[in-house]
């Protein structure tokens, strides 16, 4: 198949964690044969953060992690969709673009009529802005791919869409593996950005505290931390590393204990079965993993085995406190987890589910 993808950015990844997944799928749509292209604006917001944090030398890494993948970057006053969509078999058209991207990709589909068209939502405004989803005009689209049922159950519910498919995000695990044989730097380790204050209270209470008070050399890798959040960790005693490029994640993890995973509230109080993509990559790397609570109605995961969870900061510390004690327990866990994503959560998984979706809508892979 041709397949066509409109994504923020492939190439990027600061504060822009849709980029995991796309990379993984794109990846292994072109190892069975298919041909991928991504466009993404030229003038990204995460694009352009990542050029001002760390210049070209990040695109040089990309390109050694990721070689062959490329974003065909565009202006939309200039864009030709005729040029862009031809011979086009499947486009999918993510959540975080212009409306009017989503719009024109619309009525283009109803003129042509030629390829399938999908919308993908990776986010938490089907219930934090409502209104803004409901403006996208989906009525060109074939269908959606959401990220968890509930979402799933706002666009029927809601009538924004008639067909509607679970698509969970899921670990590239080409890239996200364990590291064998680094020297442990310290205790735990936190990936994950500050955002807009949805998780400022749990990322204390689930990690500066626990850590604080059993003394543990921590660490914290992320960007949007202001400038409270910074002070709060230094008085900590927690290291700050700043931004960390999604595929040197694995590195990282190999050089900690554990690690922990917060998630941002909407998900918690909202969008219950969300985990967001951490998880899944944290357990692909091998490293043992303690949850702030979510509730995981999709059945993604196994309590106990994949992961353990904390329901407050009191037993976060009780957690990590008996996880850094006994090494095998903590071996287990991580053995378990590494291999639930191995046998159900890869993005090999999640393309073969999206080709199934191809079948399903009459396109032949």
């Amino acid at each position: 198949m041709r397949i066509v993808m409109f994504y923020h950015s492939i190439v990027s990844d600061w504060n822009h964690g849709n980029a995991h997944f796309l990379r993984g799928v794109v990846t292994e749509l072109h190892l069975m044969g298919h041909e991928v292209a991504v466009y993404e604006p030229e003038e990204g917001w995460s694009y352009l953060n990542m050029l001002r944090d760390s210049g070209e030398y990040a695109l040089q890494e990309f390109e050694q992690v990721y070689p062959g993948l490329v974003g065909i970057r565009y202006r939309l006053d200039e864009l030709d969709l005729d040029q862009a969509l031809a011979q086009a078999d499947l486009v999918i058209v993510h959540e975080w673009n212009d409306p009017e991207l989503v719009r024109l990709i619309g009525l283009h589909r109803k003129g042509s009529g030629r390829y399938r068209l999908l919308f993908h939502d990776t986010h938490h405004r089907s219930v934090t802005d409502a209104e803004a989803m409901a403006a996208c005009d989906l009525t060109g689209f074939d269908g959606v791919l959401a990220y968890g049922g509930k979402i799933r159950d706002i666009y029927l519910e809601r009538g924004w869409a008639k067909r509607v498919w679970v698509w969970h995000e899921a670990a590239d695990v080409r890239v996200f593996a364990p590291v064998e044989g680094a020297d442990k730097v310290g205790d735990v380790v936190w990936v994950g950005n500050w955002g807009d204050d949805e998780r400022s209270e749990e990322i204390r209470e689930f990690f500066v505290e626990p850590v604080r008070r059993l003394g543990l050399k921590a660490a914290v890798y992320g960007v949007r931390y202001p400038r409270q959040a910074l002070q709060l960790l230094a008085e900590s005693g927690i290291g700050y590393g700043g931004w960390l490029p999604n595929f040197n994640v694995p590195r990282v993890f190999s050089r900690f204990r554990l690690t922990v995973h917060i998630p941002r509230r909407p998900y918690v109080e909202a969008l219950p079965g969300i985990p967001t993509i951490r998880p899944f990559e944290a357990l692909a790397c091998g490293i043992p993993l303690v949850s702030a609570p979510w509730v995981d109605c999709d059945g993604l995961f196994e309590a106990g085995k994949d992961l353990l969870y904390a329901r407050d900061g009191r037993e976060m510390e009780a957690r990590m406190k008996a996880l850094l004690e006994d090494p095998g327990e903590a071996h287990r866990l991580a053995v378990h987890g590494r291999q639930t994503i191995l046998a159900r959560h890869t993005c090999r998984h999640r393309v073969e589910e999206l080709l199934g979706i191809c079948r399903e809508l009459g396109t032949a892979d």
